[in-house]
């Protein structure tokens, strides 16, 4: 018998793009429930987040997998952070040029080309914490056995 198989890339990014996609919906709604009172808690995202994240994660984990015993946690996690701002300031220019990018943070004060904001510096690193800790490091975990077929459940009888 084999031993189980690592998760693949595909299924490394398809993890991640969809847990990103889901944060930025939660994020917007709280956000949006915090700066102005709404209830409806509406979050609001893009199908090109679904990219963005999952790519950007993968390189996240790389990141993990070179400097886990290299640096400190806080070290790696500044470093994260500025990975999240290259790859929303890199993805923001070329959906810009094509018309369509989805976000523009030109209403922060600390913005730049709209495109990213230091605004949510904060979050970007709390979430790069939880990424690693919790995300990246269950994911890598995970197995799948390839063995495995579904059984049929049994029938209750009146």
């Amino acid at each position: 018998m084999r031993s189980p198989e690592p998760l693949g890339l595909l299924s490394r990014f398809y993890i991640y793009a969809i847990h990103g996609y889901v944060c930025e919906i939660l994020f917007t709604a709280v956000w949006d429930f915090v700066s102005s009172g709404d209830w409806r808690f509406q979050g609001v995202t893009s199908v090109w987040a679904l990219f963005i994240y999952g790519t950007a994660m993968l390189g996240i984990e790389h990141m993990y997998l070179v400097l886990q015993h290299r640096c400190s946690t806080v070290t790696r996690c500044l470093l994260y952070t500025l990975w999240a701002y290259l790859c929303e300031l890199s993805s923001g220019s070329i959906l810009k040029g094509l018309g369509a990018c989805p976000w523009d943070y030109s209403h922060f004060r600390y913005n730049y080309q709209g495109l990213v904001t230091l605004e949510y510096a904060p979050f970007w690193f709390m979430g790069c914490i939880i990424l690693e800790k919790l995300l990246i490091w269950h994911t890598l975990r995970l197995r799948l056995d390839d063995t495995w077929e579904p059984q049929r459940r049994s029938q209750k009888k009146d």
